[in-house]
């Protein structure tokens, strides 16, 4: 009688949940969904008001022409090396230093773990000008070590990282130092196989940041051939503004955003995996 009595009640309760979250999903993709349908619009149609919600014809030579405003290619190798060497940085600092933090007995171990944490809390607009002037010092502006070196560690990286590896058992660990295994093979062949839906976790939030990174390049960078991508559509928001081209600007924004869709797609697994088990370890 009292499931009878409750089961309306709660699959009203569930439809309005999938309903609130329809359309929260729907909200967040407009957006998207609109910057890829203008990419195979005319500018007279994305001027247009109200715009249409299709084209009239696709305009499928947008992203031809674009490839004659921009060098797209350079720009995602750019982008590439980039993003890819700060992400394996990342990566290694990370894992390592949360292995020791997590794993290894020393002095002073609690307080310099809270004081990596503390520098979360420090706006990256505060740091910006001390390491502008370091790596100026350092003759790295306008090179690839200018873009990827400041960035290849992450306290929260760091912190992710710690906590993963704290769940893994002592026992497994002392096991292969017993072994004759050195500190690091234990490193590489122990640890790193365990924490791999963290590294997913933390490598796509890594990814992301370094591909969609625009300030920092732009201060570093002044030739051409080493623009980022970010940095190769921002003169391309100027050509467009000027030269009404703005359909070429959408196409441009549909291509940089393409890679991390292809990596979302493939980690999501081990992204979710690694979000899961993040909100369980102590």
């Amino acid at each position: 009688m009292t499931a009878t009595t409750h089961k309306p009640g709660l699959k009203l309760t569930t439809i309005l949940k999938y309903v609130i979250l329809i359309a929260g999903a729907l909200v967040m993709l407009f957006p998207f969904a609109w910057m890829v349908d203008s990419s195979f619009m005319t500018t007279s149609e994305i001027q247009r008001r109200p715009p249409p919600l299709l084209p009239a014809e696709a305009q499928v030579q947008n992203f031809s022409d674009l490839m004659g405003v921009l060098p797209f290619g350079r720009l995602y190798l750019n982008s590439a090396i980039v993003t890819v060497s700060v992400v394996l940085g990342v990566l290694f600092t990370s894992s390592v230093a949360g292995f020791a933090f997590a794993k290894y007995q020393f002095p002073g171990r609690e307080l310099l773990f809270y004081l990596i944490l503390a520098t979360m809390m420090i706006p990256f607009f505060v740091t910006l000008i001390p390491v502008f002037f370091i790596v100026r010092q350092l003759s790295w502006i306008d090179s690839y070590q200018g873009l990827i070196l400041p960035s290849i560690t992450s306290a929260y990286g760091i912190f992710l990282m710690r906590q993963f590896i704290m769940s893994i058992p002592d026992e497994l660990i002392d096991a292969a130092r017993i072994d004759g295994a050195p500190e690091p093979v234990i490193y590489w062949k122990v640890v790193v196989p365990l924490i791999r839906p963290a590294l997913a976790t933390l490598g796509t939030f890594v990814f992301i940041g370094s591909w969609n990174a625009f300030l920092w390049p732009l201060l570093v960078i002044n030739s051409r051939d080493l623009y980022t991508v970010p940095l190769g559509l921002n003169t391309l928001r100027t050509f467009a503004a000027e030269a009404r081209n703005l359909n070429l600007l959408m196409a441009g924004t549909v291509l940089s955003v393409v890679p991390t869709l292809i990596l979302f797609l493939f980690l999501q697994r081990y992204f979710i995996q690694g979000i899961t088990l993040t909100g369980l370890k102590g």
